[in-house]
């Protein structure tokens, strides 16, 4: 695989890159799947850019997006952010995979409340295994909305264009969203598991010391033994458990603190050294966050 990872700043630079025409909008660009075509000279090249990306392709697209690889079924939607990795791993003809690619760059939504709130769409930050798999309506629901965005760039660009971009991007977001939703209710079995694996992983990570060794469990920790992106274990444990993964991880802490409070005569430092804190008083602000009384007093009280 190549060391280099060729980089787009902007649309234009992309477009030029793909061998396509320049755009009529300089930040936002609809891509037609089926006008895509690799060589295999192109194998194993990396690619990132300075933009959004929201992709919806129907079969075995032959890149992989971050660390992994995944042949997609019919109707996948992947999400890339501005910097993230995309490598062509196979050749790919003309006419071979049917769908769209929407790039826009950050400067589009910037200063407009999508762009204030775009961190809170993780989806961007999962990794490929992870990506929505849609029904054949959601996929025309997002493609409708696409096609008003192709019809917007093309026929006009005034005073309102900017608005109508964003408010159609933001749609096709919160659609997303929703989607994800279903996703996350159709895995629910499955989702539990990973639940109770989270549980018994914090569990093991006391017992083996680990908390005097290497401090407190990280969600990049749990997200790796559960082989998941941290913002896809995060929204999966909220979804399931109305709690995120940094919530598990301080209320493990907090409820072992509780029991060394009451079981021993250790110190509050001594305890805080147990559960990992190299400063006590970081410990002493999450027992009181989480159970509205200091260490000490919790333990007067009880």
């Amino acid at each position: 695989m190549s060391e280099q990872v060729i980089h787009s700043k902007s649309i234009n630079d992309l477009l030029s890159g793909m061998g396509l025409e320049k755009p009529t909008h300089p930040l936002i660009t609809i891509i037609d799947t089926k006008r895509l075509s690799y060589g295999e000279d192109t194998v194993g090249m990396r690619f990132s850019s300075d933009l959004y990306c929201i992709a919806l392709k129907d079969s075995s697209c032959g890149i992989d997006y971050g660390r992994n690889h995944y042949d997609f079924d019919e109707g996948v939607l992947m999400f890339t952010a501005p910097e993230q990795i995309i490598t062509v791993n196979k050749p790919q003809k003309l006419n071979q995979v049917k769908g769209w690619m929407l790039y826009f760059h950050p400067d589009l939504i910037r200063k407009t409340a999508l762009g204030e709130k775009m961190d809170s769409y993780n989806f961007f930050n999962y990794e490929v295994y992870e990506a929505l798999h849609l029904s054949q309506q959601e996929q025309n629901t997002l493609t409708q909305i696409v096609e008003l965005i192709k019809s917007e760039i093309k026929e006009r660009i005034d005073n309102h264009s900017q608005q109508v971009l964003v408010s159609n991007i933001e749609l096709l977001l919160n659609y997303s969203v929703r989607f994800y939703e279903r996703q996350f209710n159709t895995r629910s079995a499955s989702n539990l598991d990973i639940v109770s694996k989270v549980e018994v992983l914090l569990k093991d990570y006391y017992k083996n010391n680990e908390l005097i060794d290497k401090g407190p469990p990280t969600i990049h920790y749990l997200a790796d033994k559960c082989n998941l992106s941290p913002s896809y274990l995060s929204d999966l444990l909220a979804k399931e458990t109305g709690r995120s993964a940094k919530d598990h991880i301080n209320d493990f802490l907090v409820e072992k603190a509780k029991n060394l409070l009451l079981s021993s005569t250790d110190s509050i430092s001594g305890i805080a050294y147990t559960l990992g804190f190299n400063y006590p008083h970081y410990f002493g602000r999450l027992f009181k966050q989480k159970t509205g009384k200091t260490p000490q007093e919790y333990r007067q009280l009880n």
